[in-house]
């Protein structure tokens, strides 16, 4: 028997809406992106002939169209990897469960999402204006503990590799590290963007390592992450939603990977904070290879 989800688990408004998006599911394309900015919709929006339908609703500004021919959702997420739990969940209901029975549809929609963000470098070859693809991601999130199935996606094996090297403190809750869709990233990285493990962390300031007037649990946070190496791989960059959005894509069924663009790097000490007149470049380098 097909599950039942009730009113209380899948929320559905009055105009037959999802929730938080109030996206309807006839609105939603295959491929996806997401930016964080609620103005970084439009700005990606310019790029299309046409557009269907432009819907806000709180931090989610969704906008889907067509560029080049291919039929295209830019939807904003907001901030951290909390929302990223229910725009991914969200937009997999729109796509998998049928909103008059409330039951899991008998043909999995498989979605491509691609994320378009912005990070803090890490590396000497990580300066401002880098593209980075992220090819795995370190979620300090926890988020994908709560779910079940998560350790049959992640990378155990770096994962307490870099527990050991981080003298990991496990007050902070145990890290999980998740792969981006190879062939997204064949296909979107291509021969122009680094690529490297990106750290996806709960908060701008103290998980990242800022200290402004609060003191840090581990000062040194940032310096074992830079020194840390896991075959061939280095940890390139901070963010706060990669994790997220592999993890859950990976356990949903649907093909992710996050691509970002340095506006500071901390080794440098360096920052971009002009950086949305560049981020268009990045954009339009995935609107060609999605």
């Amino acid at each position: 028997m097909k599950k039942y989800f009730a009113e209380s688990e899948l929320l559905i408004n009055a105009d037959g809406s999802i929730f938080h998006l109030h996206l309807r599911p006839e609105q939603l394309a295959d491929k996806i992106i997401l930016v964080g900015d609620p103005g970084r919709v439009a700005t990606v929006a310019d790029h299309f002939e046409q557009k269907e339908c432009d819907i806000q609703s709180r931090e989610f500004h969704s906008i889907t169209g067509t560029y080049q021919g291919k039929r295209i959702t830019v939807i904003s997420t907001g901030i951290g990897c909390d929302n990223i739990d229910i725009v991914l969940n969200e937009i997999d209901a729109l796509a998998n469960i049928d909103f008059q029975s409330r039951q899991e549809k008998d043909t999995l929609r498989q979605l491509e999402i691609v994320r378009i963000g912005t990070c803090g470098g890490l590396q000497p070859d990580t300066p401002e204006g880098t593209y980075i693809a992220s090819v795995k991601s370190i979620g300090f999130d926890g988020l994908l503990n709560y779910y079940e199935g998560r350790n049959r996606v992640c990378d155990l094996a770096l994962e307490q590799a870099f527990v050991t090297h981080m003298q990991w403190n496990l007050q902070k809750g145990a890290p999980y590290v998740i792969d981006a869709d190879t062939e997204l990233i064949e296909r979107i990285a291509g021969k122009d963007m680094v690529r490297g493990i990106t750290v996806a962390c709960g908060g701008f300031f103290g998980p990242q390592g800022r200290e402004l007037r609060i003191p840090l649990a581990d000062p040194n946070q940032n310096e074992k992450i830079e020194s840390f190496v896991y075959n061939g791989l280095r940890i390139t960059n901070f963010e706060m939603e990669s994790s997220a959005v592999a993890g859950l894509a990976r356990l949903l069924g649907h093909k992710a990977m996050t691509c970002c663009l340095v506006i500071a790097n901390r080794r440098s000490g360096k920052a971009n904070t002009g950086y949305k007149n560049t981020i268009d470049g990045l954009i339009s380098t995935v609107l060609d290879r999605i």
